[in-house]
């Protein structure tokens, strides 16, 4: 399965990175490495998780507060968004508006 991330939810991951990284040396590299199984578990078991929408779940993460948005078309995983659990939940559908499929 591919994996294509939508530029914001990218945007979004390697702030976070870089946040944890300032917050503890390497806890950014953690927080990378969550978000990467969390990807892998959505891989193996994409119809698993929560729905948001009707194409649309999210898998949360571990060992941080994050979930993962996406949604599974024709083989591709599309990152809708790395987003932090307690903030603006519901900015991830306004990505869908503007980005093309």
């Amino acid at each position: 399965m591919k994996i294509r991330f939508f530029a914001p939810a990218e945007a979004e991951f390697l702030d976070a990175v870089s946040y944890y990284n300032t917050q503890s040396e390497g806890l950014g590299y953690e927080f990378a490495a969550e978000v990467n199984r969390t990807i892998q578990r959505i891989i193996q078991y994409p119809a698993a998780w929560a729905k948001l929408s009707e194409r649309t779940r999210r898998c949360r993460t571990n060992k941080f507060p994050y979930g993962v948005i996406y949604q599974v078309r024709d083989e591709t995983l599309f990152i809708v968004a790395v987003m932090h659990l307690s903030r603006e939940p519901q900015t991830w559908k306004l990505r869908l508006k503007h980005e093309e499929l």
